[in-house]
């Protein structure tokens, strides 16, 4: 084969390779038809006064804290830069420039409308699509609303609710500015497979052809947006979450979040977000590591307060963006389970063992015999040890130290007898052989 060929051979294969990348690329920057076809359709509570929020405009309304002070010489801030706060290290968080208690009006968002369900000056839904193989495709859809406001006593269940004496309706706990929620639909071949929708910090799965679970408008699932929360869930009604708090769905105002949308696709082994529609659809947001919204207000700021016993704040931190949202999972769920903890796993055996054992029994009665018994059990168990335990323990080690030392006096015996059976011992070798060797020397010890 001469040089020419050699040389042909070579660019022949430089361009095919060119060539299936080109390919690959395209088609990885092509929205399928069936992403927005199968999209769901939502329905936000009647009641609800915090409706979806234009990304950018809640962006505008901040400013990035960190240590609950504000950055001083930060640039103005956009969605072309946002990421840009990463330089400046973790717990970065977008605070609000006005006084959050008031409720301004970029907190309240914008209403979609009646009939079509479309907004027409915020951009409040990013749909991020994944491609994890040939065959199947997840397609997320993030839904973003500027305050996310929590639970109060009405939605407290029996009989906690009696714990909270000095609440009243109205007076909410755990709310944040800044609320990111997804639903996420996987596709095989094209085909919805199944859909993932977020509650606090869980969530739930329906498979697609399951109708017990998922109701749909045409192809596009349906989805009811608690009131305040803005958890999603298959059906309307009332959902419990955390085993003692009430979520409320109803039928109210429909919202098609993909009117209008950012469409994406993104490679997590490149990090790479790729704008699909719109082109021009900004994606330095995406990167942005921080909260998106003011930071958990110390318990010395008027604006804060504690739930007694419980420890739950009115005011938690801003949620992380979508890109920490578990994009990359086996299933439809998330891999990693929610954190718990001991106060969490308290309500849920008291609220398990309420509707068959606990029923009607003041609740305060209950964390009295509970206390009641975790003392009297802890007195056992010391007593036990103090009386049964400790002396047998003492017992065992004075004995081995009985036997320690007679071993010890056993050996200095030894060493002894050892010693002066040593001065005693006969001639070596060595000396015997000497005399030997000189006769006359032997005979003069002789």
């Amino acid at each position: 084969m001469g040089v020419q060929e050699v040389f042909w051979h070579v660019h022949l294969f430089a361009f095919l390779f060119l060539l299936v990348n080109s390919l690959h690329l395209a088609a990885s920057s092509e929205l399928p038809t069936y992403v927005k076809e199968n999209a769901p359709i939502i329905w936000l509570h009647s009641d609800d006064p915090f409706m979806p929020s234009d990304i950018l405009s809640h962006v505008l309304h901040t400013k990035p804290y960190k240590k609950s002070q504000p950055i001083p010489d930060v640039p103005d801030l956009g969605l072309d830069n946002l990421s840009s706060l990463n330089d400046y290290g973790t717990n970065i968080f977008l605070t609000s420039i006005d006084n959050v208690t008031s409720h301004p009006s970029w907190l309240r968002g914008e209403t979609p409308e009646t009939t079509t369900g479309a907004l027409h000056n915020s951009t409040a839904c990013a749909v991020v699509l994944i491609n994890k193989s040939d065959s199947i495709l997840d397609a997320f859809y993030f839904y973003f609303y500027s305050y996310d406001e929590g639970a109060d006593i009405t939605q407290v269940l029996p009989p906690l609710n009696r714990l909270l004496p000095d609440a009243k309706p109205g007076d909410h706990f755990g709310n944040h500015v800044g609320d990111w929620e997804h639903n996420m639909i996987r596709f095989k071949d094209g085909v919805p497979y199944g859909i993932w929708f977020s509650q606090h910090g869980s969530g739930e799965v329906c498979l697609w052809e399951d109708t017990a679970c998922l109701s749909k408008q045409g192809d596009r699932p349906v989805v009811y947006s608690a009131r305040g929360s803005h958890a999603n869930y298959p059906s309307a009604g009332s959902h419990v979450h955390d085993s003692a708090l009430v979520d409320v769905a109803d039928k109210g105002r429909i919202w098609d979040p993909v009117q209008p949308a950012w469409i994406y696709s993104y490679n997590a082994a490149t990090d790479v977000l790729t704008a699909l529609e719109p082109i021009n659809a900004p994606t330095d947001w995406f990167h942005f590591t921080g909260g998106w919204g003011d930071k958990q207000y110390s318990d010395k700021d008027p604006r804060q307060s504690t739930v007694p016993y419980f420890g739950l704040k009115k005011y938690n931190n801003g949620p992380a963006g979508p890109k920490f949202k578990h994009l990359l999972r086996k299933g439809l769920q998330p891999d990693e389970r929610p954190k718990g903890s001991l106060m969490r796993t308290a309500v849920e055996i008291y609220m398990s063992m309420y509707g068959c054992c606990l029923k009607g029994i003041n609740p305060w009665v209950v964390v009295i015999a509970i206390l009641l018994f975790l003392a009297v059990t802890t007195f056992l168990v010391i007593f036990v040890i103090r009386r049964l335990i400790a002396p047998a323990v003492r017992s065992r080690l004075l004995s081995r130290e009985r036997d320690e030392k007679q071993s010890g006096s056993i050996m200095s015996r030894l060493k002894v007898w050892l010693f002066k059976k040593n001065k005693r011992r006969p001639e070596g070798p060595s000396e015997f052989s000497l005399r030997l060797l000189d006769p006359e020397q032997a005979e003069d010890d002789s």
